[in-house]
């Protein structure tokens, strides 16, 4: 995944000296650059900051992400503006040390790019060169900010398969969520910045109801800041040991760690008890309740795909099967399976399809096996390309014997469990129930 920077506010320090700020004193930011940052001047990279903000208005200035609890982040209040300069008071006694800081306005439409030149110039180079399977964009605004994005990696040529996600950081964020979500493929919930652009009692509200739409679409939701307290401590508070479970339980795909792992002290110990934690919950997911949710939203009739989908894990609840095997060759029919959440574990046998452009074949496949995985409960592998996805005989027993060993090797499958699969023979999609022997 590669994340973009987007239009962020930037303060400058060129000098490098830590600059330290004073509560109840006065600081003017300024779009020059060229002056030296000191305690009552600060230089920005945005020129049109005094046109935007007005009298009591509030401004975030720190380093990385901020919790709001650390000394090295600053609350200001506009005082005045002066042509291109604005005063404002500080709230706090804070040093900013290092040469750049964020810069986070509340609530106030910062007129820049979403996809900046600087993000295209890392996307068609480094981007390119890694083949990207996902971009994540930072401070996506409107659902034409993805479409954007969209046109800008179809110019560069495997990109066209990269999926985008949406970072919602902000109110207009927000204001447009629905529209957003038709057009990513996925959407992450930046609670840091939210956090300071939403008044702290209405985050969790946002997060609840955006995660909810993002389940009944089938588009993967991902979580950031979760354990703020372990970038320095090597146990996470109560509350947000909670908070990871209730995300999980609220129906999340994803937990995406920020700055306990960019600079914390304690990056391996974060990730094994996060992921203790969300084992935990999964445990007591209410699997029933979610499913019915899910059926009676997706309403009736219902599509050929959703049908198959919801019925091939009706099934496999029923019988109590130890996985749910389903081969696609878009990973759509396996995206639908996972939907409804099953609680065995879906295993997507991603069939590569052969393409060319005249001068050579190539197969398609690994992106889509590769972009499942950020799916909850989704486990993909790539099949050997001679087993057509669609066979017409349903003498697919060899690539399904693959997924069987694949299966047994992780240790879901066990000797006389039952299995469901999930393909398609023909023109008609079928759900089988196996038994399987010794």
């Amino acid at each position: 995944m590669l994340d973009t920077g987007g239009p962020e506010l930037q303060v400058v320090n060129k000098t490098e000296h830590p600059i330290s700020l004073e509560a109840d004193t006065k600081v003017i930011l300024t779009p020059d650059q060229d002056k030296p940052a000191t305690s009552n001047l600060l230089p920005i990279n945005y020129h049109g900051l005094s046109k935007a903000v007005k009298k009591g208005d509030t401004i975030f200035i720190g380093q990385y992400l901020f919790t709001g609890n650390e000394t090295t982040s600053v609350w200001l209040e506009v005082d005045e503006v002066c042509s291109e300069d604005v005063v404002c008071l500080i709230k706090n006694s804070a040093t900013l040390s290092g040469t750049l800081y964020t810069l986070h306005v509340s609530q106030i439409r910062i007129d820049m790019p979403t996809l900046t030149d600087k993000d295209k110039e890392v996307i068609s180079i480094w981007g390119v060169q890694n083949n990207i399977d996902i971009l994540s964009l930072s401070y996506t605004r409107h659902a034409e900010d993805i479409r954007h994005a969209r046109s800008f990696l179809s110019k560069l040529g495997e990109l066209n398969q990269t999926q985008i996600f949406a970072k919602i950081e902000n109110i207009e964020g927000l204001t447009h969520f629905d529209e957003i979500l038709q057009e990513a493929d996925g959407i992450i919930f930046s609670r840091g910045n939210l956090g300071i652009d939403l008044p702290p009692e209405k985050v969790f509200l946002f997060q609840k109801a955006a995660v909810y739409k993002c389940n009944m679409m089938g588009k993967p939701a991902v979580v950031t800041r979760v354990v703020d307290s372990m970038t320095d401590n090597l146990r996470p508070t109560r509350a947000e040991a909670t908070d990871v479970a209730n995300a999980v339980l609220d129906g999340s795909d994803a937990i995406l760690l920020g700055a306990e792992t960019l600079r914390g002290l304690y990056p391996v110990e974060t990730v094994s008890t996060v992921g203790k934690i969300c084992a935990e919950a999964e445990k007591v997911f209410n699997q029933d309740l979610y499913f019915k949710k899910t059926v009676k939203n997706v309403g009736e009739p219902m599509s050929h795909l959703e049908s198959i989908a919801s019925t091939a894990v009706r099934a496999a609840i029923k019988v109590k099967a130890s996985a749910i095997i389903c081969f696609t060759s878009s990973g759509r029919a396996a995206r639908l399976i996972a939907k409804y959440r099953p609680t065995m574990p879906v295993i997507s046998v991603v069939i590569p399809r052969l393409k060319t452009n005249q001068l050579r074949w190539t197969f398609s496949g690994a992106f889509e096996a590769r972009q499942s995985l950020i799916v909850r409960g989704l486990f993909p592998m790539l099949a050997d390309p001679r087993h057509p996805a669609e066979s017409k005989s349903g003498s697919n027993e060899s690539v399904l014997k693959v997924a069987l060993d694949h299966g047994k090797a992780s240790g879901v499958i066990k000797p006389h469990d039952r299995v469901v699969v999930c393909q398609k023979l023909g023109d008609a999609s079928v759900v089988k129930i196996l038994e399987l022997e010794d």
